[in-house]
């Protein structure tokens, strides 16, 4: 599927079901990538008025004053985030490293990721968690390892939920800006989206031909008697 069309139904999902999806997609993204991104964006879009001036249902209730819109949908995915890093952390605890042996690759924790987040932690100390939780890519793939390396629950979820704050308010005051305009913004990026995709398969057809090269070479190598 295009990476347009899963940005588009990223929005339209987030535009039709409000708070419930915000809170949904950013819980799933603590663990596996889920495009918090474009979620936070579309919330604060939503706020503005982008796919609806009408507001959103807040547990049977209405919410239609467009600050207040912002900030619920906001903190919605800063609990979203913050209630599924402490379900990341908690399988951490639970499996260890045997979890990654037998299920890494559904959870996209290969042992190379493994080792990249221990470096992360060795460099960043507890702290690790709180940059990683605003940096892009990274902040997907902290939450379970903080867990096999016994980090303090305490710091890592007062840190989680900072960090994690940060993050939903800044993206969705950026879709807040954006305002009415997002509709054009969003079907312009498509081509930055397609241009992405772009590199991405030239990328993967350069480190396959890499590859191949590679081990063409140690084919062709002598062997030593």
């Amino acid at each position: 599927m295009p990476l347009a069309s899963i940005s588009s139904s990223f929005a339209s999902f987030v535009g039709d079901h409000g708070l419930y999806a915000v809170f949904g997609l950013m819980l799933i993204d603590a663990v596996l990538p889920a495009a918090s991104e474009l979620v936070m964006v579309s919330a604060g879009a939503i706020a503005a008025g982008a796919f609806s001036a009408n507001g959103i249902d807040v547990l049977g209730g209405r919410v239609e004053t467009p600050f207040w819109v912002f900030f619920t949908l906001a903190l919605a995915g800063t609990l979203g985030y913050t209630l599924g890093s402490a379900g990341g952390w908690a399988l951490g605890l639970a499996g260890g490293r045997p979890l990654l042996e037998r299920h890494g690759r559904p959870l996209h924790l290969t042992p190379e990721r493994l080792d990249r987040a221990e470096r992360w932690f060795d460099r960043h100390g507890d702290w690790a968690v709180f940059v990683g939780r605003l940096t892009p890519v990274v902040r997907s793939f902290i939450s379970v390892p903080a867990g096999i390396f016994r980090m303090p629950f305490g710091p890592y979820i007062l840190l989680t939920l900072l960090g994690s704050a940060i993050w939903c308010f800044a993206l969705a005051g950026v879709g807040w800006g954006l305002g009415t305009g997002y509709e054009r913004f969003h079907h312009d990026f498509r081509y930055v989206e397609i241009a992405v995709a772009a590199l991405l398969v030239v990328g993967a057809a350069a480190l396959l031909w890499r590859r191949r090269s590679s081990r063409m070479r140690r084919a062709e190598k002598p062997t030593t008697p």
